[in-house]
């Protein structure tokens, strides 16, 4: 893991309507996402997140269905960040590590880093990056986790190879209009800290909330990975 250093920044999630600023405190995050080889391990220590055992409350149809067998995956994709995997056995999994997942201002924070900006997000380059690779189409198998540059933290691959689950993505439903925030819907999903996007300039960044906020926590996609946090 890589220590971040607590800050307050603007998210492009403010925690309610003329609160920008946000606070996170120190954590520590992977290097890299979880790969296939470690989720492995997990679920053979774990047979209860074995595909062929797996609750149905806990993880769709398509969960780790790209594996070769229920107990691990190809010897081809041993350091492919693992995919096809819920919120709740990602979680399990960094839980079984003594981890968490990590909360998205602490994800967010750590992915404004470049490599050589703690805050890059004002880097036309950097944001161009990113747009780059959201262009490319979602085909072909997954490069392995380490292969991009790292961050200033040695972070690597927090863009440019998988989506990632935080702790709150149920936390994360958005309206663009601060009036429907109100609504009955919206307070049993976001309960007193409804959101609401700020910062449209960051589209790369709110693609990802789109993507998380869209999600239901047994939900597995061939893009979404995750990694753990302390």
């Amino acid at each position: 893991m890589a220590r971040v250093a607590g800050q307050e920044f603007d998210s492009v999630l403010p925690a309610g309507p003329g609160r920008n600023r946000v606070r996170v405190n120190m954590f520590s995050m992977d290097t890299a996402p979880v790969t296939n080889e470690q989720f492995g391990v997990f679920v053979r220590s774990h047979p209860q997140w074995r595909r062929d055992r797996v609750s149905r409350l806990y993880a769709d149809g398509e969960y780790l269905r790209h594996w070769s067998s229920p107990a691990g995956p190809g010897q081809d994709a041993m350091n492919q960040p693992v995919t096809h995997v819920s919120w709740y056995a990602a979680r399990a999994y960094c839980e079984a590590r003594g981890a968490r997942l990590p909360t998205w201002y602490e994800w967010e924070w750590a992915a404004a880093a470049s490599e050589t900006q703690i805050d890059a997000r004002g880097s036309p380059e950097w944001k161009q990056q990113i747009l780059a690779w959201y262009a490319k189409p979602a085909s072909g198998a997954l490069s392995d986790v380490g292969s991009g540059p790292a961050n200033v933290y040695g972070i690597h691959d927090l863009h440019g190879l998988v989506w990632e689950w935080v702790e709150d993505f149920n936390g994360m439903l958005v309206s663009a209009d601060n009036r429907q925030q109100s609504e009955p819907d919206a307070t049993r999903f976001c309960g007193p800290g409804a959101l609401t996007m700020e910062q449209k300039e960051h589209y790369a960044i709110l693609m990802r909330v789109a993507m998380l906020s869209s999600l239901k926590a047994s939900y597995t996609t061939a893009t979404m990975g995750f990694r753990c946090a302390r």
